[in-house]
């Protein structure tokens, strides 16, 4: 990984996650939120791609300062049109209801089977997975955490760790495929095309694969925690960790200037 110092290109977007790479313990750092409206002012386009549920990614959409806010890995998005949200969605109605059925079928069973594993505290405004807390209140141990991977993974769904949650995702969705098709949608270009334009930034596993589709990635320095699971790497990392960093890097964007289109 290379200092941020070393990044050159003009971004037209900067792509973020949340837990961990704006917030320390949960809050959002002051620091993190003067960068963003920083870079909103500059005219810089910025997106939130968060493992958070999708009821937390409306509420990014309406009271951050951000173009658009993606939730639940990749599995909806949302922004604003004046006082209207507009909402999309990865897959179909008719899929996700299924979808919900195996969801609830699994969390009912880990329920039964993993009786210490507790359910995410933000579960209820969760449309499109499951989440259990792995290390928000609580630090699961790491067989408990293995065991259920290994129960999400055999009922057919992918498992997914966050700093903070494990999740359970049952679609072909993650934060890249979900964050590509969003931009599309939101900006009106090609997916493929913004993707050489965009900044990412991220710090832990389920950040994976927007870490090795953007080439044009960034670990805030809380990602060194986690590099057994990133099978690619962020190209850059910031000297600072969590909110701290995620300013440092805005303040070199802001120093590099936005690009058009």
């Amino acid at each position: 990984m290379r200092p941020i110092t070393e990044l050159v290109e003009r971004p037209s977007l900067l792509l973020f996650d949340v837990d961990d790479t704006v917030t320390r313990e949960g809050y959002l750092e002051p620091v993190a939120l003067a960068a963003l409206a920083s870079l909103r002012e500059a005219g810089l386009r910025t997106a939130a791609v968060t493992g958070r549920p999708l009821g937390w990614a409306e509420v990014f959409a309406w009271t951050w300062p951000v173009d658009l806010a993606i939730g639940e890995n990749g599995a909806g998005w949302m922004w604003r049109e004046g006082r209207r949200l507009v909402r999309r969605y990865f897959e179909p109605a008719a899929a996700r209801a299924a979808h919900r059925e195996a969801l609830d079928a699994l969390v009912a069973a880990l329920g039964r089977s993993l009786p210490s594993l507790p359910l995410a505290g933000d579960a209820p405004l969760r449309v499109c997975d499951a989440a259990w807390d792995v290390g928000e209140l609580w630090r699961a141990p790491e067989a408990l955490v293995l065991e259920a991977t290994d129960a999400i993974e055999a009922s057919g769904m992918r498992a997914l760790r966050s700093s903070v949650h494990l999740h359970a995702v049952p679609g072909a969705w993650d934060k890249a495929s979900g964050a590509l098709r969003a931009i599309e949608e939101r900006f009106a270009r090609p997916g493929d095309e913004l993707a050489a334009r965009t900044v990412f930034v991220g710090d832990s596993g389920n950040d994976a694969a927007a870490f090795a589709r953007f080439a044009l990635s960034v670990g805030v320095a809380n990602v060194r925690e986690h590099l057994s699971s990133l099978p690619t790497p962020p190209r850059y990392v910031t000297e600072a960790p969590r909110g701290r960093g995620f300013a440092e890097l805005a303040e070199r964007l802001l120093a590099l200037g936005v690009r058009d289109g």
